[in-house]
């Protein structure tokens, strides 16, 4: 089989992530890419081996892997046991195939997700999404930043740096240094991934930044000459940090 490594950036600026796309459907690995680029850094390969070159090379956050790789025995699957035993990071698996004994034995390898061809955009975009979110959700210690949307584009924005949350339906405003941006979750999800050290609720519908509160009281707390209420079922938690 031809090896085909194609890197769509020499350099991670940390504000991107990086996928991995191990496919070896010269079409299907182009339509995949033509869907994540968008938003993502795309390094993209043809089989099992190359892929777990590009891993101990690359800074990669997540894997997206094709079960079928090939005839031999670095497969898809292969690859999966191998992230999953060597590396902490997440990876989802596509397959041509429905539910059958090839995909239990994918399962076993414990994938974020499995997509079964041909897939929606809005699959595979959400996919990735919930595979990054969940990624960090149990992985505590690595979240200090943020997933949020610039224009056509994800940015990683460090927590220190946000000035507040503001729900918003099912997405958050989210502030820093006066700049808005938006975020896909909610106040709930939100909290679980922040770390404590540096934000409080003070509302149904806002987190601030402690170390940004320039004043306070019971009933609002202020960054610069903003005022952000404060709900009588946070008061008295607010009173209390004293910041």
């Amino acid at each position: 089989m031809e090896q085909n490594i194609l890197s769509y950036s020499n350099t991670i600026n940390g504000e991107f992530f990086t996928i991995l796309l191990v496919e070896d459907n010269f079409l299907n690995r182009r339509f995949a890419k033509k869907i994540l680029e968008k938003n993502y850094l795309i390094i993209e390969t043809d089989n099992a081996e190359s892929a777990t070159k590009i891993l101990d090379a690359e800074k990669v956050h997540i894997v997206i892997i094709d079960i079928h790789l090939g005839n031999d025995k670095k497969n898809g699957i292969w690859l999966g046991q191998y992230i999953h035993e060597k590396l902490d990071i997440p990876f989802i698996y596509l397959t041509a195939y429905g539910l059958s004994e090839v995909s239990q034995k994918a399962i076993d390898t414990q994938p974020e997700s499995y997509l079964t061809k041909p897939f929606k955009e809005a699959d595979l975009v959400l996919s990735v999404e919930i595979a990054l979110k969940r990624y960090f959700a149990t992985h505590p210690e690595k979240y200090n930043w943020v997933l949020v949307k610039e224009n056509e584009f994800y940015t990683k924005l460090p927590a220190e740096a946000i000035d507040y949350f503001e729900s918003i339906g099912n997405y958050l405003n989210v502030v820093s240094n006066g700049k808005l941006y938006k975020c896909r979750s909610t106040i709930k999800e939100m909290l679980t991934l922040l770390p404590a050290r540096l934000f409080i609720q003070t509302h149904r519908a806002f987190i601030v930044n402690k170390r940004k509160i320039s004043k306070f009281n019971s009933v609002s707390v202020h960054i610069g000459e903003l005022r952000i209420p404060v709900s009588e079922k946070y008061a008295k938690s607010v009173m209390q940090k004293g910041f």
